[in-house]
This record gives C-alpha cells, sequence and structure tokens, in this order.
C-alpha cells in the first residue's frame, strides 16, 4: 500500500505516535554515535555507553516525544576527535531501545547497500515485533563513499543509488505483505523463491523515511515513504523543501508527512546561551568537519553544489547540516514555532549534553510549546 489518505487514516487510527495530533512531532537525533550532532571537543557528560544511550532514550519516551532516529556510520571522519568514528549498528540497537522503551517510535537508519533485503526485511519485522509496532526504517543509498567501499563493493553514481533503493525497498515492501513466495529478477536483484513471516505488527508494513532531497531523493521520498526528513538550513529552505517533496508526492497520489532536524543551545538567559553556543564553536573539529563537507558536497548532492556545501560548514559541524536554535526558553520556543509554520510536521533534536539538557527542555521549553498550540 502507497501513502495514499487511506494509508493516513490507518496510521492515526491505529493511533500512531508518528501520526498523533500533536501538531508539532518530536524526537531524539543522533544520539547512537560519539559526539551525537556536534563535531567538538567541548566538555560534556555525553558518551557512547549502552547505559547511557538507554538513559537518553527512556527520558525521551517518558516525556512523551515521539520517535528516536539513529545516524548509521561504519568509520568516522577523521581530523582531531575523529567526528562519529564509534556508533552503534542501527538494527542490533533499535532492538535493545525498543525493549526498553513503552511508547516512542525507533527507528533503524539502513544503508541500502550493506543489508541484502530479505536479511532487512526480517530484522524489521523481528523488532516491530519487540516494539509491539512502534518500529520505523530510515532507508538511506549510502553517500560516503569510504564507508560503502568498506564492504567490498563501488560506490555507485548518485541517481543509480536510488534506482538501486527502489528495487530494494519494493522487495522489503513485497516481504511485508506478500502471502506467498515470489521470484525477483531485476536490475540488481536475482532472488528466487522469496518469503518473510511472521509479518509485521504494523499493517502493511512499518513507517518508512527517507532524506532525500536532490530530484533522484525527492522521487524516491515522494514514491516510497511516510516522512521525508529534511536538512534545514534556514526556515525559507524548510518551507521551500516541503512544498517541493509533498508536490512530488501529489504526482504519485499520495500524503507525506516531513520532518527535520536541529541541535539546540537553551540557557535561562541569552547572554548564557550565546557564550556556550560560541564554546561550541571554539572547540570545532575543522579537519574532521572539511573532509565531511568535501565528501558531501561531490557525491552527497543534497545541498547543491560543493560552494553551497562550504558555507555550511558551521552548521555540519554542529548539526549535521541542520540548524542550531540559540537563546532563552523563549527563544527556542519561537524556533519551533517558525519550524511549524514553515510546514513541517516534526523535528529530532540533539545537544551537546543530552541527559541534563533534555530535563531542561522538559521544564522550560516543552510548557512553552503547550502555549504556542504546538504540543498538549
Amino acid at each position: 500500500m502507497s501513502m495514499t489518505a487511506d494509508r493516513v487514516e490507518t496510521l492515526r487510527a491505529a493511533d500512531h505516535p508518528l501520526f498523533n495530533d500533536q501538531k508539532l512531532k518530536l524526537g531524539l537525533f543522533s544520539f547512537n554515535t560519539s559526539n551525537a550532532m556536534m563535531a567538538t571537543s567541548a566538555p560534556t557528560s555525553y558518551e557512547l555507553s549502552w547505559t547511557h544511550t538507554k538513559s537518553i532514550a527512556q527520558a525521551a519516551d517518558a516525556m512523551g516525544m515521539e520517535v528516536l532516529v539513529p545516524v548509521a556510520r561504519w568509520r568516522g571522519f577523521g581530523g582531531d576527535i575523529d567526528f562519529a568514528g564509534e556508533s552503534y549498528e542501527t538494527y542490533t540497537w533499535a532492538a535493545a531501545i525498543a525493549e526498553a522503551t513503552e511508547n516512542i517510535v525507533v527507528c533503524s537508519t539502513s544503508h541500502v547497500p550493506t543489508v541484502s533485503p530479505v536479511a532487512a526485511a526480517k530484522q524489521a519485522v523481528t523488532i516491530d515485533h519487540i516494539a509491539n509496532g512502534r518500529f520505523g526504517l530510515n532507508v538511506v543509498m549510502g553517500w560516503f563513499r569510504p564507508e560503502m567501499e568498506m564492504f567490498g563493493g563501488e560506490q555507485r553514481e548518485h541517481d543509480i543509488r536510488y534506482q538501486f533503493g527502489d528495487e530494494w525497498l519494493s522487495i522489503v515492501k513485497r516481504l511485508w505483505t506478500e502471502d506467498e513466495p515470489f521470484d525477483v529478477k531485476g536490475e540488481y536483484f536475482n532472488l528466487k523463491d522469496v518469503q518473510g513471516k511472521p509479518k509485521p505488527i504494523q499493517k502493511p508494513y512499518p513507517v518508512l523515511i527517507n532524506a532525500g532531497s536532490s530530484a533522484a531523493g525527492l522521487d524516491f521520498s515522494a514514491k516510497h515513504v511516510d516522512i521525508n526528513f529534511i536538512g534545514m538550513g534556514s526556515f525559507e529552505m524548510g518551507a521551500e523543501a516541503v512544498k517541493a517533496v509533498r508536490s512530488k508526492a501529489a504526482e504519485y497520489g499520495r500524503d507525506i508527512s516531513t520532518m527535520t532536524y536541529a541541535s539546540i543551545v537553551c540557557r535561562d538567559t541569552e547572554a548564557e546561551a550565546k557564550r556556550d553556543y560560541q564554546r561550541l564553536v571554539d572547540g570545532i573539529d575543522w579537519k574532521s568537519i572539511d573532509y565531511l563537507t568535501k565528501v558531501f558536497g561531490l557525491e552527497g548532492q543534497s545541498y547543491g553544489d560543493a560552494e553551497q556545501v562550504r558555507q555550511l560548514r558551521t552548521q555540519f559541524a554542529l548539526g549535521w547540516g541542520g540548524m542550531t536554535f540559540v537563546g532563552t526558553p523563549e527563544q527556542v520556543a519561537e524556533q519551533f514555532l517558525k519550524t511549524s509554520e514553515a510546514g513541517l510536521d516534526g523535528i529530532v533534536v540533539g545537544f551537546l549534553d543530552y541527559l541534563p539538557e533534555l530535563g531542561h527542555f522538559n521544564e522550560n521549553i516543552m510548557p512553552l510549546l503547550k502555549e504556542a498550540g504546538l504540543r498538549h
């Protein structure tokens, strides 16, 4: 089933967290990697350990957030801190986090060239059963050449990666929905007597996410997924991206939701927030970020040409190319409101120091989001 109005209504009727009646869905991003969202040496209590990761997930769940989205990484970006050099693999991470939480949607982020669609479908179903219908699959094509070459293959040209992904996800969907075994003779897969049991708890299959924003990426998202994950460098960029993906989805007769991501530096006073933001900037590992943006600009093709990517260096360093919301609780809440006004249905966030800053968010920002009508 594609993302027609019927699928949207099915998700809403099932009280799916990502399709509930909260005006702006909330979640956490990238806390399965060392450094999380920020390539900085600024001091933090954040660490990549299972106990710490589980505590963060449980705190978000207790706050009533809707979703947890990990980053899939197989190696870091070098430099002095080797940004994202350590990470938890996201299928196994999601399975364990699902068992440790109660209500929040738990995602895996899957590089399609690194896993067979048959294995991916089975892994996803298993996690969906562990989570009792709370699993989401974030499908990504793999833009970081050194990672993809670790798996013994060559990096495909950008648009070809999405053609491969189209065939890959089509097979996964069939495994989730078809009862009879089938053969596949495609451009990239030649599979015999394929079958998948049991089926997902979510019907007909788990919520799907993709961050495509190039022409090929938009087409993939519009055709296949429930939520397009937008890298919002500004509110204006976000509004334009929302219009673009919804227009493309309409060509397929589909509806699609949109979410973005941002890092947050919120303090009791504006002066404190600006001071701590500057500490983050002062600690940026530019060697790591220069390498990341060079590769992303040449091969990612999601932010335009390489010059545009270079101009976003600080945003990449402190939030994977997304915005950083800096200020008092009132100022940060206003930026959440602008996110909603840009047409986004949700946002996943990150911090330098997740656990204490999550508590501050819940006590000081969440009430303001409720006052603004974004939450209830």
